[in-house]
């Protein structure tokens, strides 16, 4: 069964690189790749600190089929557990179906290997889940990872013991040279590595010592530290205590923060509150203050990377920092002890809020691209802070105008059905603050559009509107109403949409508001006109959305601009300028992970690819698209304007092929997957890159030069002193 990774993930983006190597372990590693190989359930066992993780990740690395990786120890929802496998596969849907159920889809008669790491706290919502998977996809096979079993029928343990001796020398000796310091092999190194029962993570803690103290000054200090806890005063004098190995473990742990400096205790406490990964900016707004200086903590973080308290990755987003498990679970019990734990989380709260309101801002500027990667490796700190905002007493409104904010996230990256849970469960709280609630009902109505939700919509876009005109609000007045009409164009409803679309610009023009959302609604309302056949208005309204989005270096509402622009050239007979146009639409959208752009692209591709006398690759794309569209929602929003392209493209290949021909085309293209189909349609020519866009042009003229927003300003919302992050570098 083992093999050589595959290079198509179910996930589109690379894991974090790992900048230590991986010591031993060769026959563990052919011992868990045999026990897949006859065992669709696998589960890892072990102390913590043992290897479990890295073990885990190195056989799925090597795995023949495909393989996904769910780390689970930010979890603490058992409802989450879903959601955190759907969003670690990169199963990107749109729709309002379970996660159970895009699982099931998207997963049947593919060879999947799945890992579930760190499941324990969620043992029984992972073992029902594994169960069904299981039962229902017969070339799945799952691979858990944590301190106990999932309890299944047909469940295989694969009990992982520490380290060797040998393995355990050449760990502690690789991780000091690592540190540019050369540790020979002598008894101290032997008896160190023997007191420390070859655990990893306590022979990594003990390497990130060497610095400061020898082999033979380290292993009196840790037999010192064991003499105290067996003479009665640690846990491993309680009877029914922990396991030795996980005393040892917590002993290693608890050394090595006796030996950290007053500042590197405090700092390994307080990064204690960040779920996964972690940047300096962030460390230095949340933890510093009362004893540890902002100016500080970069020299202190880097001294916790030296001693291995703190690893350090690589990632889309730059440099990030990260804390294992059994780490951070140690500094949390002393942030816990000395009543830090609240005013941590909350200023742990304010960051994101204030990133989110930045990245908003940002979202409408030529870093767009790295705004939707700095969200992308925050994503589990948001989720944290809107945890917390939706949790705690008199926290509902800045849970409501953080999910509101992030509109670009869940709309713009990809995140509907992530979205609506966050965006459905703020606006059924009561907050005492309009403002943030219509934020989030705006957004969740738009949300809902997407995803084909018609009722939720309209109520939520009612609502909105009635309590907006109720509180004189109208900035969230033009948004429901904007969002009303965008309902109304998917829904047939032309003269309606024009209606209210145009209303809705008029109210932005009149409280000066300009940003992405604005820009669609111009280009929704050159659809509309292009549907009504009034292509040269739809051209002049989407040529002028053009150049303001190219004036701010605005990409994703442009790929929306070029796919009227190229439905009017397909219209006018200029096919070679619409593939054109049709090919930087879908790979911005595709950069962009929007399902919905991509789809619409490719739909309207094949039309011009069969206009252009190829039927066949024609018949292909469709296909493709096909395959995309039960992720998206209604296919073309069940709307016959939007379904026109599509029908007359059938019609032009069924024509040339023949029904047979052309169905057998059809599957070809429905076993393309998103990157190959996208790959596939863009091939025939040079498209420019993402991140190729012309530079701005300068500043907007004067009318088209008021304050950039992007939803109800929340002055009367405050974040409590929230900070302003330092925006991503261009």
């Amino acid at each position: 069964m083992r093999g050589p990774q595959r290079a198509d993930p179910l996930s589109d983006g690379d894991p974090p690189l790992e900048l230590t190597t991986f010591v031993g372990r060769s026959a563990e590693l052919a011992g868990l790749a045999d026990a897949l190989a006859g065992a669709r359930l696998v589960t890892v066992t072990g102390v913590g600190g043992v290897g479990k993780s890295r073990l885990a990740a190195q056989v799925a690395a090597g795995w023949e089929s495909v393989s996904g990786r769910v780390e689970l120890a930010p979890v603490r929802d058992p409802q989450f557990v879903e959601y955190a496998v759907v969003e670690a596969l990169g199963l990107t849907d749109h729709t309002s179906r379970s996660p159970r159920q895009i699982l099931l889809e998207h997963l049947a008669g593919r060879p999947v290997l799945l890992v579930l790491d760190g499941f324990e706290h969620l043992a029984d919502a992972c073992a029902e889940l594994a169960a069904e998977l299981l039962r229902k996809l017969p070339d799945l096979r799952v691979l858990g990872v944590g301190r106990r079993p999932l309890g299944l029928a047909g469940e295989r343990l694969f009990p992982l013991a520490p380290l060797g001796e040998d393995d355990a020398v050449r760990l502690f000796t690789d991780r000091a040279r690592e540190q540019g310091l050369e540790v020979a092999d002598g008894p101290a190194v032997r008896e160190l590595c023997r007191r420390l029962e070859g655990i990893p993570l306590a022979l990594e803690l003990a390497a990130g010592r060497l610095r400061a103290l020898s082999p033979e000054q380290l292993l009196q200090r840790l037999d010192d530290r064991f003499r105290l806890l067996t003479a009665g005063s640690g846990p491993a004098s309680v009877p029914g205590g922990p396991p030795a190995r996980h005393q040892t473990l917590r002993t290693a742990i608890g050394w090595s923060h006796e030996l950290c400096t007053p500042a590197e205790r405090l700092l390994w406490a307080r990064l204690s509150v960040f779920a996964q990964t972690f940047d300096l900016e962030a460390a230095e707004y949340v933890c510093s203050g009362d004893g540890l200086p902002a100016e500080d903590v970069l020299d202190v973080l880097s001294e916790l990377v030296c001693q291995s308290v703190v690893t350090r990755e690589e990632s889309p987003a730059g440099p990030r920092y990260r804390m294992l498990d059994t780490v951070r679970a140690y500094g949390a019990e002393w942030l816990e002890a000395v009543g830090d734990a609240g005013r941590l989380r909350r200023r742990h709260r304010d960051w994101y809020l204030g990133l989110a309101t930045w990245c908003e801002l940002d979202w409408f500027s030529p870093r767009q691209g790295e705004v939707a990667a700095r969200v992308e490796a925050e994503l589990p700190n948001l989720r944290a802070a809107l945890e917390f905002c939706l949790t705690e007493p008199d926290e509902a409104h800045l849970g409501q105008y953080l999910a509101g904010s992030l509109w670009f996230c869940w709309v713009g990256c990809g995140r509907l059905a992530e979205g609506r849970r966050w965006l459905t469960r703020s606006v059924e709280l009561e907050s005492g603050y309009e403002q943030s609630r219509l934020k989030a009902l705006w957004v969740l109505g738009y949300v809902a559009i997407l995803q084909g939700d018609t009722v939720l919509a309209l109520a939520a876009l009612r609502e909105c509107r009635e309590q907006a005109e109720r509180v004189a609000d109208a900035t969230a007045v033009a948004y429901a109403e904007h969002r009303t009409g965008c309902l109304a164009l998917v829904s047939d409803d032309m003269a309606r949409a024009e209606t209210l679309l145009r209303s809705a610009l008029a109210r932005y023009h009149e409280i000066g508001e300009l940003n992405s959302n604005v820009l669609m609604g111009q280009v929704e309302l050159a659809m509309a006109r292009a549907f009504q056949g009034d292509l040269a208005d739809a051209v002049r309204l989407c040529e002028d959305a053009r150049r303001v989005c190219e004036d701010h270096g605005e990409r994703w509402a442009r790929s929306y601009a070029l796919y009227v622009l190229a439905y009017a050239a397909w219209r006018d007979g200029a096919q070679d300028r619409a593939r054109e146009l049709l090919g930087e639409c879908l790979r911005n959208a595709h950069a962009f992970h929007d399902l919905l752009g991509s789809v619409l692209a490719l739909e309207l591709l094949a039309l011009v690819t069969a206009t252009q006398g190829e039927p066949a690759e024609a018949a292909r794309l469709q296909g493709a698209a096909g395959r995309m569209w039960p992720s998206v929602g209604l296919p073309l929003f069940g709307s016959a304007h939007y379904n026109a392209p599509h029908e007359h493209c059938e019609a032009l290949a069924r024509q040339a092929l023949g029904d047979a021909r052309y169905d057998e085309c059809v599957r070809e293209g429905a076993r393309l997957e998103r990157a190959e189909a996208v790959a596939r349609a863009l091939q025939r020519g040079a498209v420019r890159p993402l991140g190729a866009l012309p530079a701005p042009r300068g500043a907007a003229p004067p009318d088209r030069a008021p304050r950039r927003g992007t939803g109800p300003r929340h002055d009367a919302a405050p974040t409590r002193g929230a900070p302003s992050p330092r925006r991503p570098a261009p």
